[in-house]
């Protein structure tokens, strides 16, 4: 568990829960309380007795269930004291730590073989419980994104100019985007490597001198990629709820907090167009690889078609001249050019014009030709 206290455009992390004090969230000030989701179902019980220490409010038990639940997708939810957001992240390959034994260290199965890429399409859900000057966060064991942007607001110094999130976070629920913003731009990290790997499979699918044969991954990969956009579908819907809570809060009375709040209307806007943005990828991927798939079957076709038509034109070819081996291969005694000084060549000329004249009557026809025209 990690805890930080904001105050005065200043972070500070803490180490334990019984070092916060009221004076932390005094003038503006506000407590992040970050923490992985086993450790978090160990100690909720002193979490809960935080909360109603610092603001007299605790998170409800449903709520705390949501929290809990591994399989639980993006959605937002809200009551009169503070703010429930859920949001699925991308699963790193985590060594995932038992509280109850520390010393057992459990690696995550990958869930897909194939290609690492498809690994990656796995998620996990992070939980915000967001009250006015409190923001309780429930992470993965891995807790990747927790560390990154922690770093960022302890370390600011570190990171590059253009680089996003120097400024201090103005409150919990900036931070909370923060955060979200954090994990959509995984999302968006995945496109670059999702589709080179599905234009190596296009390639692969349309190259008539190679036969392609990892159905199975592609298989894999169509499946990763709806799961993906029903991932996203999902985020989308619950900042899209996030922004309509924020619509309903109570009018700005300064121009301080209107300009706080016009901010985390472009910050909540900005994440969902980042996540716009992959839905809309992870579509045209999906679309891609369906119509790759059409054309490999197409390709077969048209190329089982330009076998049989040339295996059809040879057999027309030959065909005669069977007939004509076949008339003189009778057992008469008195057939046309058998006794013949020159009636082996003779046969052997007309076999031949015969399939010249046949060859060349076929490709006037673009029979034999590989474009027709």
């Amino acid at each position: 568990m990690r805890i930080f206290s904001f105050s005065g455009g200043l972070s500070v992390e803490s180490s334990d829960l019984n070092d916060l004090t009221p004076q932390n969230i005094k003038d503006k000030g506000f407590i992040w309380i970050a923490c992985a989701r086993k450790e978090f179902e160990a100690i909720q019980e002193e979490i809960q007795l935080t909360l109603s220490r610092l603001v007299s409010m605790q998170i409800l038990d449903l709520h705390i269930a949501d929290l809990l639940n591994q399989q639980l997708p993006s959605h937002f939810d809200y009551t009169s004291q503070y703010d429930l957001l859920v949001f699925r992240r991308l699963a790193a390959n985590p060594v995932n730590k038992d509280l109850t034994r520390p010393d057992l260290q459990l690696k995550k199965k990958a869930r897909h073989s194939g290609p690492v890429i498809l690994r990656q399409i796995d998620t996990s859900p992070v939980g915000f419980a967001l009250f006015d000057h409190i923001l309780v966060t429930v992470h993965p064991e891995d807790c990747s994104i927790r560390d990154a942007v922690a770093n960022r607001l302890l370390h600011p110094a570190k990171i590059e100019p253009r680089d996003g999130g120097i400024r201090s976070p103005s409150s919990t629920a900036d931070l909370m985007l923060r955060i979200v913003n954090q994990m959509v731009d995984g999302f968006l990290d995945l496109r670059r490597e999702l589709t080179h790997q599905l234009d190596h499979w296009q390639s692969s699918l349309l190259n008539p001198k190679a036969r392609f044969n990892n159905w199975r991954s592609l298989l894999e990969a169509r499946v990763s990629l709806h799961q993906l956009d029903e991932v996203c579908e999902d985020q989308r819907s619950a900042i899209q709820d996030w922004l309509e809570a924020i619509k309903a809060w109570p009018e700005a009375t300064t121009p301080a907090s209107q300009r706080e709040r016009d901010l985390l209307e472009v910050s909540s806007r900005d994440v969902l167009e980042h996540i716009e943005r992959v839905v809309h990828h992870v579509q045209r991927l999906e679309q891609n690889a369906e119509t790759a798939v059409q054309m490999h079957f197409t390709a077969q076709g048209h190329r089982t078609n330009e076998i049989m038509r040339t295996l059809t034109v040879l057999t027309a070819v030959f065909l005669p001249l069977n007939l004509i081996a076949g008339i003189f291969g009778m057992n008469f005694e008195s057939i046309p050019l058998i006794k013949g000084k020159f009636g082996f060549w003779e046969a052997m000329i007309l076999m031949v014009f015969t399939a010249c004249s046949l060859l060349i009557y076929f490709r006037r026809k673009h029979y034999l030709d590989s474009k027709g025209e």
